[in-house]
């Protein structure tokens, strides 16, 4: 038998330490990945689902104690997206893809809980506005744009599932927001509800977030149009997914920041029943989420997006137009799987198209332009319904514009297109 020579024992003991240190890094690396896909969970958890998604639990308390109109109460979100998203939405977009999405998360975690906590103490319109804009600020920084970079990242093979797992930090948030705010304001009150909503959203995402990773610098292959962000402006397709998303989310927002109020105030459905139908809502996007997650992974992204679309513009009249409660709590089911996958599957098809070495500043662009939409939408179906006294004619203008939307997702390509 012959022994191996120093030479050949060297290179086995290299290999070897190799092997050691790719599996140390390996090891490492994954767990990096489940926290950065934990700390975007309640991220989402907090300054979406609780901050964006529970905020309009509170419009008819603002109504009834401050005499608001509905189109006041629902401009605040109207208000505060159109100053900071145009101002804030491409500079955020840059600072993640400059510096990272850890920071601005962190800043934005921090802006949500305060706002809620200011927005406890109002009394009059101009703080009701003010902190609403560190609300929306909160949610530029801390909310869909970080995270989806981070998602984007961290995972490739499995992009779809992952982004479904970040995103159902919403359904959970939006479903528990209005439970826990219907215990808090019969024990304290609506105003000190919100304030301890507040303090749960820097709780809750803030340690988390605080001790995740950034992803590290990968090697890329993307290359020609797609991988230069001006040829991106250049194509058709990124106007697509603007005008596409844009329409969706303005229906979505329009008839979720409406809905508590068409509960409450039309229906007369008391703070318990309407708490149910906002939960089952958020708790029904997880299902979508889930699902949508799944079908990404499988199907061309373009026809997910197109079946979420038309799920949308279904849902909305059965929601609005729905008599009794077995009625609006079956259209809530329909209408929070299509809420679900949404916002989720607007980065997907985005990467998809593009690749990921600019999503950051492409999502940055989007997000601000669904954030126009996001904040015009329920203020102009609030003002429909101030000067209607019904929501049937807002009903119409959302069903439009989701079938709009469906229009755009049907002429983008269905896989990605390099020049």
């Amino acid at each position: 038998m012959q022994l191996p020579t120093k030479e050949e024992e060297v290179r086995q003991a290299g290999a070897v330490a190799i092997v050691n240190q790719a599996s140390g890094a390996g090891l490492f690396e994954g767990r990096a990945r489940t926290l950065a896909l934990a700390a975007c969970f309640c991220a989402m958890f907090c300054v979406v689902g609780i901050s964006l998604w529970g905020l309009p639990f509170y419009y008819d308390f603002m109504v009834t104690d401050f005499g608001w109109t509905r189109a006041q109460v629902t401009s605040g979100n109207a208000f505060s997206k159109l100053l900071i998203g145009p101002l804030f939405g491409f500079l955020a977009g840059w600072f993640v893809d400059r510096f990272g999405p850890r920071k601005l998360m962190i800043a934005g975690i921090l802006l949500a809980g305060l706002a809620l906590i200011g927005l406890g103490s109002v009394s009059t319109l101009p703080l009701f506005y003010f902190f609403y804009l560190l609300n929306a600020l909160g949610y530029v920084c801390g909310g869909p744009l970080p995270a989806q970079v981070v998602v984007s990242r961290w995972f490739e093979k499995s992009r779809g599932k992952a982004m479904g797992l970040a995103y159902l930090g919403i359904g959970f948030g939006g479903a528990c927001a209005p439970w826990i705010s219907a215990f808090l304001y019969r024990h304290y009150g609506w105003q000190v509800a919100l304030k301890v909503l507040g303090l749960l959203i820097i709780v809750i995402s803030l340690p988390l977030v605080a001790v995740m990773k950034d992803a590290p610098a990968r090697p890329t292959a993307e290359t020609g149009a797609d991988s230069n962000i001006g040829g991106a402006f250049r194509t058709l397709a990124l106007w697509l997914i603007i005008v596409g998303s844009m329409c969706s989310i303005a229906a979505v927002s329009g008839a979720q920041q409406n809905l508590k109020l068409l509960l409450s105030l039309d229906r007369h459905f008391d703070q318990n029943a309407a708490a149910r139908i906002l939960s089952l809502v958020l708790a029904f996007s997880i299902v979508g989420r889930l699902l949508m997650g799944w079908l990404a992974d499988r199907i061309s992204k373009k026809y997910v997006m197109l079946l979420i679309y038309i799920l949308v513009a279904i849902s909305i009249p059965l929601l609005f137009l729905g008599k009794s409660y077995g009625e609006i709590a079956g259209a809530a089911a329909i209408f929070g799987i299509a809420l679900g996958g949404d916002y989720m599957i607007i980065p997907l098809m985005t990467a998809e198209i593009f690749g990921i070495r600019f999503l950051g500043r492409l999502m940055g662009v989007i997000l601000t332009a669904g954030g126009v939409a996001e904040a015009l939408s329920p203020w102009w179906i609030g003002r429909l319904r101030d000067a209607s006294g019904n929501y049937q004619g807002g009903c119409m203008v959302l069903v439009g514009m989701a079938l709009l939307g469906a229009v755009a997702v049907l002429l983008l390509p269905a896989h990605r297109r390099l020049a």
